[in-house]
């Protein structure tokens, strides 16, 4: 299946605030119950064992609301590792769409993270790579790697004909319009495998570690 990059609508808003709101529902709804949580919450804890934490602060680039994250946090506090969020989102009104759940929100531009060298132990993204153009995708892995001081870890769509056929069986439970558009659309521009492991060989990651995991979800630890 060829890559083919069709503009997503909440990426510019392009709704009223009643659809923007569906549709980040309507994707809290798909992280939740579709593997988005659980891909992140394996990858931290993989990252965690192997530097030997019980904590760890995490940048959320491309964060929005901070639901997704917070989730996580939930999720990883049960098994006896705390993580300390931070949301990063270009969109304010993502950020104020919501209250972060206590989080710390940053509006902040991704391929110039606003952020010391090694501010976050792990730097990490959910459903954002795909927005990104190969070079843009290098060049926010580069920054990922300078903010972070472990690892930097990706969650995203793996593009195939099966997964983008799913996307549609999910419009019966889609409650915006903005989601019917963008849902597909994701698939369409998302990346392979071995188009990752490509352009993650031109960034500074000493070693790279890649599963797939539920559902149609890519799991990457990028490490410093």
């Amino acid at each position: 299946m060829r890559r083919v990059v069709i503009p997503e609508l909440l990426d510019t808003d392009s709704g009223t605030p009643e659809e923007i709101r569906s549709s980040l529902a309507d994707l809290a709804r798909i992280n939740r119950y579709l593997g988005g949580y659980r891909t992140t919450s394996s990858l931290l804890r993989e990252v965690a064992c192997r530097a030997g934490k019980t904590a760890l602060t995490f940048l959320d680039v491309g964060g929005g609301t901070g639901e997704f994250v917070h989730a996580v946090e939930r999720d990883l506090s049960r098994s006896g590792l705390q993580l300390h969020a931070t949301v990063l989102d270009r969109m304010l009104t993502h950020l104020n769409n919501g209250s972060r759940n206590g989080l710390a929100g940053v509006s902040g531009d991704a391929l110039s993270l606003p952020f010391r060298n090694e501010s976050y132990e792990v730097v990490g993204s959910n459903l954002f790579c795909h927005h990104l153009s190969p070079e843009e995708l290098v060049q926010f892995l580069n920054e990922a790697l300078r903010v972070s001081r472990i690892a930097v870890i990706i969650n995203d769509l793996r593009r195939n004909y099966l997964h983008w056929a799913g996307t549609y069986a999910g419009f019966l439970f889609y409650r915006s319009r903005m989601t019917r558009h963008d849902a597909p659309a994701s698939v369409c521009r998302a990346y392979t495998a071995n188009e990752l492991k490509t352009l993650l060989s031109q960034t500074a990651a000493s070693e790279i570690t890649m599963k797939n995991y539920y559902f149609q979800r890519l799991g990457i630890i990028a490490w410093r």
